[in-house]
């Protein structure tokens, strides 16, 4: 998709939501991932600025950072961030040298009203296993995990498992993680765990969101 394919209102939107709704594939991830990127995204006036951060795995190593900025096409509605964030993303990742194999997102995969998060959206969108990992529930109920780094319940909705609540860090909030595309539930949870470390948002997803306001403060000065 280029910038004058995004929708520009919430009709064309759920169209092409139906459309990629049907392309999400929650499978096995084939290989263990040798690079790993992070994307956010911040506002500035009338523009989105999409950053990331790539990660070698399972070591950890900061390999690689860029940034991106587009006009902001498609305006704040709850269960469509990725038509808002997802251009600007979509040129940052297209700006690093280092083709990762997976990306991480702040944000739902499935676990969202239509079965297509930010996550699920764009990991369609460029064929690559993606992971949301949320700070907070958009859909579905379950029940308060465990304590402990690593403890987990079920994320329920229509039925259906669509995440999971996961401890990252002991006796903090819990995070909400949900496949994207071309990776299952085991593996989704299994990666996050392997890239928290002392913080309870994992490393790379960290990095992208300091990265994104450090931008948005950059931008600010050359006003």
């Amino acid at each position: 998709m280029n910038p004058a394919e995004w929708p520009k209102n919430i009709r064309n939107a759920n169209a092409i939501q139906a459309v990629l709704r049907d392309r999400v594939k929650i499978i096995p991830l084939k290989n263990p991932p040798h690079f790993i990127a992070a994307v956010d995204a911040a506002f500035s006036g009338e523009n989105v600025i999409g950053a990331v951060c790539v990660y070698s795995y399972p070591e950890l190593t900061s390999c690689e950072e860029a940034y991106a900025v587009t006009e902001g096409y498609f305006p704040y509605v709850p269960g469509y961030l990725s038509f808002r964030e997802g251009p600007a993303i979509i040129e940052s990742l297209k700006k690093v040298k280092i083709e990762p194999d997976l990306v991480l997102f702040d944000g739902q995969g499935i676990a969202h009203p239509k079965g297509l998060g930010i996550a699920s959206h764009i990991g369609v969108i460029l064929d690559k296993p993606t992971i949301g990992c949320a700070k907070s529930r958009l859909v579905g109920e379950y029940k308060e995990p465990g304590y402990q780094k690593g403890d987990y319940s079920p994320l329920r909705y229509n039925g259906k498992t669509v995440g999971v609540v996961l401890r990252t860090k002991d006796k903090v909030n819990p995070l909400f993680v949900s496949p994207g595309h071309r990776i299952d539930l085991k593996s989704s949870v299994e990666i996050i765990l392997k890239c928290t470390g002392k913080y309870r948002i994992p490393d790379p997803l960290r990095r992208a969101d300091i990265l994104s306001k450090e931008t948005k403060r950059e931008i600010k000065k050359t006003l």
